[in-house]
Formats: structure tokens, C-alpha cells, sequence
């Protein structure tokens, strides 16, 4: 894989990408300084129907059209579109360069890095530690380079952040030999906690330097507590099915319940697939794992799976408390966080015994502060951007090159 040096001496964009396993979210952002995102979008349902839509800052659509289905590569036919798109977004503007969130970083892999030859085979050789993801995050970073050998490419780890764990927050309880093998606590969504830590300077400077606890809750969904903008304990753990109830995730299972369905004659796939792909509000309410149809569902089992999942968050919640030694802060953020009023009441409600009183009305309006002017701990809503810092890391690494 060949760099080409100079890329930012001239005008250009810079393209953060953010694969999943069925999508591909995207943001441009200029690659003079910072600022906000010039176009952002995603591709949807990309092994079967894909379809990139992006739009402008004023919300205006850039672009919104039918990919080609049915490839061998969909990753590759979808980057040769995003590119496409991002060559022509601004006119006179070159593609400086491209950053990459890559799920896992492993025990090394502790602050974003320039994409080499070596760096893309040493992140391959992770695999095994998340079979699901690490694909998914690499796979772009394979499409680009085939597409534009001289551009230059950035991996963010959404494990980095999480490497000022403590020691023994980091350890699990298995054999040594395990552990040399790298079995023990990462943590995930440390781009998104990484932002928040950022915006708490900005919007709350004093709780900023507190101990606060950031509630990350999406499909995807963790907890993490922060002492000084630092991480140092959450709730996901050696994969990103540890913690929180999530739309199809376990969460926190009990290790009897796969040896249990290892008796039953479940191999390691069918296992796999239940815990990520059936579990969660899914499993538990047998109706959906989107919390919108719950809670607009009058059904029991539907009330229970709600009941379940902000039950999991207040209580894993008091785990970090402990870990912190107190609470002054509690943020809400992603998808369900940023825009469920309904479960950051139920979630707050849950954690009155902390001092805890929202502002009903602030509530219902957010973003902003929630809580009440009397509140023992400052409860907010704040959007994340974790393109935002994707860009923001390319930027540097590459400036730095």
C-alpha cells in the first residue's frame, strides 16, 4: 500500500467512514481546520439493496440513489460510489484523505495511525478476538486502497480510548495463559465517549473534571464511567456483547447459560448468532428489537423488554458509581439517548437514591441539561459525532505524516 505525501498542503475533504455490518456511515469534513461536517450520509442494506443518501448541513439531499446488488464485493462497489460522490462534492477540492473506525485495536493499538501494509496484516491478525466487526472494518479500508492506491488512510480505534482502564479493570477471571492470549476487558464506543468527554469542556467545564458516567445507548448500547474526561471502567467488556440489554445483543449472560446450550447441541455458530442476532429486546419481548415499536407496543411482553433494558442500565450504572466513588454526572447519548424521553425518564427514575431529580419539561425538549437546578448530579442529552473525531484524528496523524 503506497502513501503519497503532501495531500493537505492543497484545499481538500476528509472522509470518515464508520462501517457496520449491513451499512456504512460517512461524513466530509474540509481538511484545513475543524469545523462542521460539509456532507454526511450513509449506505443502507449493502449485501442486498444498496442505497447511498447524503445530505447537506441544511438537512438538503446531496445525493440519493440505488447502488448495484448482488455483488461479490459490495464494500468495493460501494466505496467506488462514496468516492465518486465525495470527488464531486465541492468543486476545486481534492480527497485528502480517508479515516477508518476500526472496532478493535487489540492491547497495542492505542492512539489512531497512519495505514500501512504492515499495520492493515497486524489488524487482520485480530480477527479471532472479534470475528464479527474486525471484517466489516477492514473491508473499506481494502475497497479504498484498491480504488486509490496514493490516498492516504487513518485507523481510529474504538478500543483506544479505553486504554486507561486500570489494571483490574481490565482483568477477567480466567486462567493466566487466557489472558496472555489477550482475553481480558477492551471496551467499545471509545470514539463516541471520546467526543462527549470532548463537549463536556465546552458545555459543562466543572463537571468536565468530575466523575460522570456516559450512557452510549443505541442497537448497540454501554456505559462508561469518567473521571477527569478519562475512562475507567464500562460496561462492555472482551466483545461488544458484555453489559447493557441491546436491540439483539445479550448483555451480561451467565457463562452456565452457553455451556447449557452447548448440552443442548447449539455449535459455536448457532450460539454466536443467538446472542448477537436474536437476543436482546428482540429476544426478551419476541416482538422487535427497535425500542420505538416497544414502546408503542401495548403488549406485556413488550412493557417487560423496556422494563429490562433501563432495569440493566441503572443497575450496571451503580456499578460504575462504585468504580467512580461517587456521581456527579450522568450523559446521555446516541440514537435511544439522545432521543428517547420516555427511557431517560424511566432510566432517572431508577437512580432517584443518587440525588437524581429531572426537569420533566427539559426533559421532553433536549439536548441540553435535564436535570433540575437542585439535582445532586447533572443529567444531560448530548448529541454524538464520532465522524467528527474521526476526521479530527485523521487530520492529525496525516499532518503529522
Amino acid at each position: 500500500m503506497r502513501q503519497a505525501r503532501g495531500y493537505l498542503k492543497v484545499p481538500g475533504l476528509i472522509l470518515a467512514i464508520n462501517a457496520g455490518s449491513s451499512s456504512l456511515k460517512f461524513a466530509l469534513f474540509g481538511a484545513e481546520g475543524p469545523g462542521p461536517a460539509s456532507a454526511r450520509g450513509e449506505i443502507t442494506e449493502l449485501a442486498a439493496a444498496p442505497r447511498l443518501l447524503a445530505h447537506g448541513p441544511d438537512k438538503a439531499v446531496l445525493v440519493d440513489r440505488q447502488l448495484p446488488a448482488g455483488l461479490a464485493d459490495p464494500f468495493a462497489a460501494a466505496l467506488d460510489a462514496l468516492l465518486a460522490f465525495a470527488d464531486g462534492h465541492l468543486s476545486g477540492h481534492a480527497l485528502a484523505a480517508v479515516g477508518h473506525r476500526i472496532v478493535h485495536g487489540g492491547a497495542d493499538h492505542v492512539a489512531p495511525a497512519l495505514i500501512t501494509d504492515k499495520l492493515l496484516a497486524g489488524l487482520q491478525a485480530l480477527t479471532p478476538l472479534d470475528p464479527l466487526h474486525m471484517p466489516h472494518s477492514l473491508a473499506p479500508v481494502r475497497a479504498v486502497s484498491a480504488a486509490r492506491p496514493q490516498l492516504k488512510q487513518v485507523a481510529c480505534f474504538d478500543t483506544a480510548f479505553h486504554h486507561t482502564l486500570p489494571a483490574v479493570a481490565r482483568r477477567v477471571a480466567v486462567p493466566r495463559a487466557l489472558a496472555a492470549e489477550g482475553v481480558r476487558r477492551y471496551g467499545f464506543h471509545g470514539l463516541s465517549y471520546e467526543f462527549i468527554a470532548r463537549q463536556l469542556v465546552r458545555c459543562a467545564p466543572a463537571l468536565a473534571h468530575g466523575r460522570v458516567v456516559v450512557a452510549h445507548l443505541g442497537a448497540g448500547a454501554s456505559l462508561c464511567a469518567l473521571r477527569r474526561g478519562t475512562s475507567i471502567a464500562t460496561t462492555m467488556g472482551f466483545s461488544a456483547l458484555d453489559g447493557l440489554v441491546m436491540a439483539t445483543r445479550c448483555g451480561s449472560l451467565d457463562p452456565g447459560v452457553i455451556l447449557y446450550l452447548l448440552r443442548k447441541g447449539l455449535d459455536a455458530a448457532g450460539i454466536e448468532d443467538m446472542l448477537y442476532r436474536q437476543s436482546g429486546l428482540l429476544g426478551s419481548s419476541g416482538i422487535s428489537g427497535d425500542l420505538r415499536v416497544l414502546l408503542a407496543s401495548d403488549d406485556p411482553s413488550a412493557g417487560e423488554a423496556v422494563e429490562l433494558f433501563t432495569y440493566r442500565i441503572a443497575t450496571e450504572t451503580g456499578g460504575l458509581v462504585s468504580a467512580l466513588g461517587g456521581l456527579d454526572g450522568l450523559v446521555f447519548t446516541a440514537g435511544i439517548g439522545e432521543h428517547s424521553a420516555a427511557i431517560r425518564s424511566a432510566v432517572c427514575d431508577r437512580l432517584a437514591w443518587l440525588g437524581v431529580t429531572m426537569d420533566p419539561s427539559a426533559n421532553a425538549s433536549g439536548p441540553g441539561r435535564i436535570s433540575t437546578p437542585g439535582s445532586a448530579v447533572e443529567v444531560w442529552v448530548i448529541p454524538t459525532d464520532e465522524e467528527a473525531v474521526i476526521a479530527e484524528h485523521t487530520k492529525g496523524v496525516v499532518d503529522g505524516d
